[in-house]
Parts: C-alpha cells; structure tokens; sequence
C-alpha cells in the first residue's frame, strides 16, 4: 500500500509540472502576439512627437529669446552679446527638454544681427529628432531689445 501512494504522488506532480510548462508557454505567445499585433498598428502614440516638438519650439522660440535677451541687458550686456548669450541658454534648455521627452532638440548655424537700435534679427537652423524620424527646419524672427 505505501508503494502505490508513493506512485500517486509521482503522477500528480508530473501532471503539475507538466501544467505549469504549458502555461508558460501559452503566456510567452499571448506577450509575443501583442508585440506583435502592436507591430501593424496604423498609428502609435509618440509617431508625432518630432512634428510636436517642432511646433511648439517654433511657437516659443521667439519670446523666449527676447525675454532672456532683455534680462541680461538689464544686467549691463552689449546687446549682441546678450542675445548670444540668450540663444546658448535657450539650446541648453532645449537640449534637455528634449531629453525628457524622448526626441534630440538641436539650434545650428545660429546667425544673430542687429538691425536697428531696437531691432535683432535671429536666424537658426532647428533639428528635431526620434528614433525614427527627422525634421529640419529654418526659422527667422526679430526680437525688440
């Protein structure tokens, strides 16, 4: 009688760990079939974060810009020197906003001129980037300061 409660218990935990290794395996292809149907999605949530990163430096650029210029005016800068200045902080900024959210914000060929005593004309190239897409674009503005 012992030998055969023995066999029992044998069979059943066979039976568990045979159990166990089928659900396991039916979770691994539940997970790979959601990557997957994940995959063929038209549309995923962060596709357009270049364009909306773009758009929203655009919107801000310029009074950001004037606002720090002005500042360090106030503190005694050359007005040239000022909006250099201004514009280095700015891309340092965006430098790490965009870190935060997951694209590369990047300012080149900053060309800044002073029109008049109260007029600075800034001109940039601006360069949006995430893992799969790139957008250039060539932004002009004149800052009072």
């Amino acid at each position: 009688m012992n030998q055969r409660h023995r066999v029992n218990d044998e069979k059943a935990q066979m039976l568990l760990a045979t159990g166990v290794v089928l659900l396991l395996s039916l979770l691994s292809m539940a997970v790979f079939s959601v990557k997957v149907a994940g995959l063929t999605s038209a549309h995923e949530p962060n596709a357009d974060s270049v364009i909306e990163t773009t758009k929203e430096v655009v919107d801000v650029l310029p009074s950001l810009a004037e606002n720090r210029t002005e500042i360090w005016i106030d503190n005694g800068m050359e007005r040239i020197d000022a909006a250099e200045l201004a514009m280095s902080s700015v891309h340092d900024d965006l430098l790490h906003h965009g870190e935060i959210r997951g694209v590369e914000v990047k300012m080149l060929n900053i060309t800044i001129v002073e029109l008049d005593a109260s007029s600075i004309e800034i001109s940039l190239e601006l360069g949006v980037t995430d893992d799969s897409s790139t957008l250039q674009s060539q932004i002009n503005f004149i800052i009072t300061a």
